[in-house]
C-alpha cells in the first residue's frame, strides 16, 4: 500500500507542475494572444474574465460528477483538455476560435483544480500528515517554468505554436502515464463509487460549514491577483522603478512561493495548521503594509517577497482543512464535494481582486488600495481555529507512530 500512495503522490504532483506550466504559458502570454487574433483592449477583459468564469462552472459541475465518477477518472480526462485547449489558444486564427479554445480552457481548469485538490486531500488523509503543500509547490514550480518558457518566446518572437506544441507533445503522454497511478479515497481500499454512494446517503455538505473557508480561500486569491496584476505597476509607475526592475517582483514572488510550499509540510507537521495559517497572514498583512509604505522600489520588492512567503500556505492549508473537516462531520465522500465548492471562490477572489485595487487606485492611490488587500488578509486571523484538526484520526498504519496530524494543536497560540 506504501508504494501505491507513493506513486499516487508523485503522479499528482506532476499533474500539479503541468497545470502550472499550461497555466503560466496562457496567462504570460497574452499580449501576443491579443496581438494574434487582433482582440481590442476593451473586449480583451471580457476575454480574460471567461476564463475564471467558466473555471467556476467546471468546478461546480464537478461538484455534481463525483457523486458518480471517482475523481481520478475526471483528472485523467480534464488534464488533457486543458492542454489542448491550450495548443488551440496557439494554433487558431479567428476569433471565435479563441472563444472556443477559452471556454474549453476554463472549463478544463475548473475540473482539473478541483479534481487534483479532492486526490490530493484525500491521500494527505491516508497518509495521516501534511503532503498538501508539496502539491502547490510542485504547481508554483510549473508556473516557473511556463513563465521562463514565455520569456523565451517573447524574446525570441516565437509563433504561439511553435512555443505550445512542444510543451504540450511532452505534457499530454506524460500526464496520460501518470494517470493510471492516481489514487481515489486516500488509497485506503475504498472505491470512489462507494465514497460517493456514502456522502450521497449522509446528505450535502452545509455552506454554513465551509463558509469560513471559502472567505480565507477569497482573501488569499484578492492578495495573490494583486500581485499578479499590480506588482509591475505599482513599482514602476507608484515606486519609481526601470521597466525592467518592474518585472522583477512577481518571479521573486513565485520563487518565494515555491520555497515556502516547499518547507510548508515540515511547518504543519511541527507547529500545526492552525499556526502556520496565522504566521501565514501575518506575513502575507505585513508584505502588504511594507509594499504600501515603501520609500523606493527595493523596499517594495522586500514587501512582494513577504507575501510570497505568507500567501503561499494559505490556500493548500484551506483545501486540506475544508476536506477533512467535510469528512470528519458527512463522511470520506463529503470531502470531494467540499472541495469542489471551494474550489469556485478561488476563482471567485481571482475575478475581485484585480478589479478591486485598480478601481481603490484609480479612485485615491494605489499604496492606499494596498491597504485593502491586507486588511482582508488579516481578516484570515478570526478563523484560523476553524483549522484546527480532531487528535489523530488520518492514516492507515502505515505511516510512522510519531508523525504529527495534520493541523493539530496550536501549541499555545
Amino acid at each position: 500500500m506504501t508504494d501505491v500512495l507513493r506513486r499516487g503522490r508523485a503522479s499528482l504532483a506532476f499533474s500539479f507542475f503541468a497545470q502550472g506550466v499550461a497555466f503560466a504559458l496562457l496567462v504570460t502570454r497574452i499580449p501576443a494572444i491579443q496581438d494574434r487574433y487582433g482582440v481590442s483592449d476593451a473586449l480583451l477583459p471580457a476575454f480574460l474574465a471567461a476564463v475564471p468564469i467558466l473555471a467556476g462552472v467546471g468546478s461546480v459541475a464537478t461538484e455534481r460528477l463525483v457523486r458518480r465518477v471517482p475523481p481520478s477518472r475526471l483528472l485523467r480526462w480534464s488534464q488533457p483538455v486543458v492542454l489542448l485547449a491550450l495548443l488551440g489558444v496557439g494554433v487558431g486564427e479567428r476569433m471565435v476560435e479563441l472563444g472556443v479554445a477559452l471556454a474549453a480552457f476554463g472549463l478544463g481548469v475548473g475540473a482539473l483544480d478541483a479534481s487534483m485538490n479532492m486526490l490530493g486531500v484525500s491521500l494527505q488523509r491516508s497518509y495521516g500528515r501534511s503532503i498538501m503543500l508539496s502539491f502547490h509547490a510542485a504547481y508554483s514550480l510549473g508556473g516557473i517554468v511556463g513563465a521562463s518558457l514565455a520569456w523565451v518566446g517573447a524574446h525570441w518572437d516565437l509563433a504561439l505554436v511553435v512555443l505550445y506544441l512542444p510543451v504540450v507533445v511532452v505534457l499530454l503522454p506524460a500526464a496520460l502515464v501518470g494517470s493510471r497511478w492516481y489514487v481515489d479515497g486516500g488509497g485506503g481500499g475504498v472505491r470512489g463509487d462507494a465514497v460517493a454512494e456514502e456522502s450521497r446517503e449522509r446528505g450535502p455538505v452545509a455552506f454554513k460549514v465551509l463558509l469560513p473557508f471559502c472567505l480565507v480561500m477569497t482573501f488569499a486569491y484578492i492578495g495573490d491577483s494583486t500581485v499578479s496584476n499590480w506588482s509591475a505597476k505599482y513599482l514602476q509607475d507608484v515606486l519609481g522603478s526601470s521597466e525592467q526592475l518592474a518585472t522583477v517582483p512577481y518571479n521573486v514572488y513565485m520563487v518565494t512561493t515555491l520555497l515556502g510550499r516547499a518547507m510548508g509540510d515540515f511547518g504543519v507537521r511541527r507547529f500545526g495548521a492552525v499556526s502556520v495559517v496565522r504566521m501565514g497572514a501575518l506575513v502575507a498583512a505585513g508584505g502588504f503594509a511594507v509594499v504600501a509604505g515603501a520609500p523606493g522600489p527595493w523596499v517594495g520588492m522586500l514587501g512582494f517577497t513577504l507575501l510570497g512567503v505568507g500567501l503561499c500556505v494559505l490556500v493548500p492549508q484551506t483545501f486540506a482543512a475544508a476536506g477533512r473537516l467535510a469528512s470528519e462531520k458527512y463522511g470520506p465522500g463529503a470531502s470531494d464535494a467540499a472541495i469542489a465548492r471551494l474550489n469556485v471562490f478561488n476563482y471567485g477572489g481571482f475575478l475581485i481582486g484585480s478589479p478591486l485595487v485598480g478601481a481603490l487606485g484609480d479612485a485615491w492611490n494605489y499604496r492606499g488600495a494596498m491597504l485593502v488587500p491586507m486588511v482582508l488578509v488579516l481578516v484570515t486571523l478570526v478563523y484560523a481555529r476553524s483549522f484546527a484538526a480532531q487528535p489523530d484520526r488520518y492514516g492507515g498504519g502505515h505511516e510512522r507512530p510519531r508523525t504529527a496530524d495534520v493541523g493539530r494543536g496550536s501549541n499555545g497560540l
